[in-house]
């Protein structure tokens, strides 16, 4: 079983993350996808203050599950960190590319994490090519 995540970038610059299990959401188009997630209603989320300058925030989201750890992305707090930078510098772009989004955000997630002492584990990488496949016959048979 594999999970990935596909996102949805609406044309503020706010997203949406959509967990994609085994795949599931492969054949359904990026417009398909903002259709099921529509957009916001920022009446339902207040804009929070940064809680390190009171500043206004590009991003809140909470960190990974059972790390209790909430993210922010603060345009005058997070300027000199690399990944940060980047993402703050894609979400003001009006021409911004959707598709650098999902390593723009793991990027910042983990250098976000990294300053709250966690680590990302490293991912097992995937075998070259599966072992070729062996017949078994019983003995004295093969």
């Amino acid at each position: 079983m594999s999970f990935t995540w596909r996102y949805v970038v609406r044309p503020d610059g706010s997203f949406c993350r959509v967990g994609n299990l085994d795949c599931s959401l492969g054949n359904v188009s990026d417009e398909e996808l903002a259709r099921l997630h529509p957009d916001r209603d920022d009446d339902e989320q207040p804009a929070r203050p940064c809680t390190r300058c009171g500043g206004a925030l590009l991003l809140h989201w909470h960190g990974p599950l059972m790390t209790r750890v909430w993210m922010e992305l603060c345009p005058a707090c997070d300027a000199r960190r690399p990944a940060a930078r980047a993402f703050i510098q894609w979400h003001r772009d009006a021409a911004r590319d959707p598709k650098a989004l999902p390593q723009l955000f793991e990027d910042w997630e983990t250098e976000t994490m990294h300053t709250h002492g966690w680590a990302r584990a490293p991912q097992p990488e995937p075998p070259a090519s599966l072992p070729p496949h062996l017949s078994l016959v019983p003995r004295g048979e093969g």
